[in-house]
């Protein structure tokens, strides 16, 4: 074997090594992929995967007439940033386009609900934007002084409550601090649920 072959050999060794790390990517990079899409479109992978998980558990095979109903019939349950996620969606009946298909043929597939997330937010980037409240954890006086009144009208309008007769921050404390062990257990619940 010649020097030329030799090097000719080395470089073709060094070209195929590159292009199989380029054909296989690492595997703790998927998956910190999946959790990255996970952690950007929280609403969408929550919802999806409930979703997925209840069909599944109900149904042996999936199709996409079954998984559009299915995904129809939970969104008329939905409230909040759920709500707004069927929107875009196009499952709720005041959506004015319907892309139901970009999540149902795919989820009959069983393609992962991070890539359809992902395939979504190609579409329309609101559907990442999506965000749940984060629960208060503390409803001391204290840390509900601490928060501007807008703040506090979001926490009542999340349970479904109004104040309509408060005009100071106080009264909005008040009114929170006497609901809140009502709602602050069915918060808690309603993102866990299965459909």
């Amino acid at each position: 074997m010649t020097s030329a072959d030799s090097s000719q050999s080395k470089r073709f060794k060094t070209d195929v090594d590159r292009n199989v790390k380029r054909a296989a990517p690492d595997l703790e990079t998927a998956e910190s992929d999946a959790v990255t899409v996970a952690e950007e479109c929280e609403v969408c992978v929550g919802f999806l995967g409930r979703l997925y998980n209840s069909l599944v558990i109900r149904h042996t095979e999936l199709s996409p007439e079954l998984v559009e109903d299915g995904l129809i019939r939970a969104c008329a349950e939905t409230t909040g940033k759920e709500n707004r996620l069927c929107y875009y969606l196009g499952a709720s009946s005041d959506a004015a386009a319907k892309v139901t298909g970009e999540v149902s043929r795919p989820l009959s597939a069983h393609v992962p609900v991070h890539k359809i997330c992902q395939k979504l937010q190609r579409r329309d980037g609101q559907i990442c934007e999506l965000r749940y409240e984060r629960p208060v954890l503390d409803w001391s006086r204290d840390a509900l002084s601490k928060m501007r009144v807008l703040e506090l009208k979001r926490v009542l309008a999340s349970w479904g409550e109004e104040c309509r007769a408060c005009l100071e921050k106080s009264e909005f404390i008040e009114l929170i601090q006497e609901v809140a062990p009502k709602h602050s257990t069915a918060q808690h619940r309603t993102h866990r649920e299965e459909f």
